[in-house]
């Protein structure tokens, strides 16, 4: 059986040595040393200020929504987890769906000033698999027209821009440190930000609102992480080089091996690295699409429809709307199998099958 991913491990011992010290200070929680140690490390490696570590992708944004005190309408994707959108609506917000470009799948700047109004608060944009958006553009747009910008970069670590850090952009990004991801902590979230001001305040935020130990200074929700959590992120960090590098070899392993096939890939933003989060593959017509993905499930090789369907169509708390562009992409796109230990020869095995199909 080859799933569809499978999360990285790192050598027990590496992280039974980070246990050995919870077990002796019996700090689980409430922001820790490790805790502490991880935010370090990750504003060291990609050179930001300011990072939090929280408990999971989903709490990031909407934190990152509440302390930007956002109301009214949010512009977003429908191309993207759930949880992008649902993040806008718990915070009490209104999701204003715009389409995606048909070559890098992440949302259209061409089309999001008509769907701005008075009632626009900001834009909420994700980098879909880990693909930077058009950031340059979508930060002047927001500027333009006095807007806060936050960035799902749930699937970017370690992507960087012109050498710079992915989540140097807007005035929140957020990622996902959840099991499935390339790099994880079981479960976990990070959010960043260049204002002292605004990180401070999330802080608090996450910690229920306490400004010392009787005093509140916000609406505050459990945004915190458990130190065995921030052990694995820690063990893993070490490993993240190794992990992108194999990654990205069998990523090339698959263009290689299914080159001439009607298909296409996400065009990727041309001044960005690519951190290999997912294998995404669109093809020509669902029913091509679905005849590969049925063929490789018979020899229990299980893909992904990563997005299906587009969430301006499936969401039952919202109005549905059509988005042409995102509906027709997200019936053709797949994600294969791809992660750390997946070996080359079950690579090419997938290939094999998925180049069979094409030919009946």
């Amino acid at each position: 059986m080859i799933p569809v991913t499978k999360p990285f491990l790192p050598p027990q011992e590496v992280y039974d040595s980070y246990l050995k010290g919870i077990w002796k200070r019996q700090w689980l929680t409430n922001m820790g040393p490790l805790a502490s140690e991880l935010e370090i490390r990750i504003r060291e490696r990609e050179n930001l200020k300011y990072a939090l570590f929280v408990t999971n992708g989903t709490i990031a944004l909407q934190i990152a929504i509440k302390a930007l005190g956002l109301k009214g309408e949010i512009i977003t994707t429908p191309f993207s987890f759930v949880a992008t959108t649902s993040s806008i609506v718990w915070e009490g917000c209104k999701p204003v769906f715009v389409d995606i470009d048909p070559d890098s799948l992440n949302i259209d700047p061409d089309k999001i000033e008509a769907a701005i109004n008075e009632n626009t608060t900001a834009i909420l944009a994700t980098h879909v698999y880990g693909n930077p958006c058009d950031v340059e553009r979508i930060e002047k747009i927001a500027h333009r027209h006095n807007l806060k910008v936050i960035y799902d970069g749930a699937h970017a670590f370690g992507v960087k821009i012109n050498g710079k850090s992915i989540f140097d952009y807007g005035d929140i990004s957020v990622c996902s440190l959840h099991a499935t991801k390339l790099y994880h902590s079981i479960e976990g979230g990070l959010i960043f930000t260049k204002d002292p001001k605004l990180v401070k305040k999330m802080e608090r935020m996450r910690n229920f609102g306490f400004d010392g130990p009787s005093n509140f200074s916000e609406l505050g929700i459990n945004g915190k992480n458990s130190e065995f959590h921030a052990a694995m992120g820690l063990a893993n960090l070490d490993f993240f080089d190794s992990i992108l590098e194999q990654r990205t070899m069998l990523s090339d392993r698959y263009r290689q091996k299914l080159k001439g096939l009607k298909i296409k890939y996400p065009k990727w933003h041309e001044n960005a690295s690519n951190n290999a989060s997912y294998f995404p593959v669109v093809f020509e017509s669902e029913e091509t699409m679905l005849k590969c993905a049925n063929q490789l499930k018979l020899r229990e090789i299980f893909t992904r429809r990563y997005f299906y369907p587009s969430l301006s169509s499936i969401l039952p708390y919202l109005e549905n709307s059509e988005m042409p562009i995102t509906e027709e992409t997200a019936k053709r796109v797949l994600c294969l199998p791809l992660y750390f230990d997946l070996a080359i020869e079950e690579v090419d095995l997938i290939c094999r099958i998925i180049l069979r199909a094409n030919e009946n």
